[in-house]
């Protein structure tokens, strides 16, 4: 039996007002979306975010909704920010027409595993490519960790799927 949705994606999806490449995501780029866009509710969050993660939140996690990539046809695709105790995390989510999940990938943030302090940066290209670079430092001494730094791409497909690039 298929899941009805409560809540219409349409609403969903003026939380995230377009924003038009290129653009970077780092350690506090949340907060001028926070400022500027309305809060996601729990009701939306349940609906088109949580329905589709595989961590269970803490009581601590909070969702800002960030922006939506303008100009697609088949899909929508949405940077969100996801916020729970030492793990900050900017995910971009493509979804169908009628709000189904497509693709999500967690494209910039901050985590630490209490051992190190794992920081990483995107940058969202006009071509729909996905920069990201990542770098650790020691979680106690601070020391940065240059040889785990590391640069990848991704890629976001015409059918919504992120692949790596």
């Amino acid at each position: 039996m298929k899941k009805v949705k409560k809540l219409s994606f349409n609403g969903f999806l003026k939380k995230f007002p377009e924003v038009a490449p290129p653009l970077t995501l780092g350690e506090k780029t949340h907060m001028e979306f926070s400022k500027h866009n309305p809060p996601l509710s729990d009701i939306e969050i349940n609906e088109y975010i949580r329905a589709f993660e595989t961590e269970e939140p803490d009581e601590f996690t909070e969702y800002v909704a960030c922006f939506r990539i303008p100009d697609l046809k088949n899909f929508q695709a949405l940077v969100y920010w996801r916020a729970g105790l030492m793990d900050y995390r900017y995910l971009l989510a493509t979804y169908d027409k009628k709000g189904d999940l497509i693709s999500k990938r967690v494209i910039a943030g901050l985590y630490s595993d209490g051992e190190s302090l794992t920081q990483s940066v995107a940058t969202i290209g006009n071509d729909w490519v996905i920069a990201i670079g990542t770098g650790q430092s020691d979680a106690v001494t601070g020391r940065f960790e240059i040889d785990k730094n590391t640069i990848y791409e991704l890629e976001l497909m015409p059918d919504g799927t992120i692949e790596n690039g």
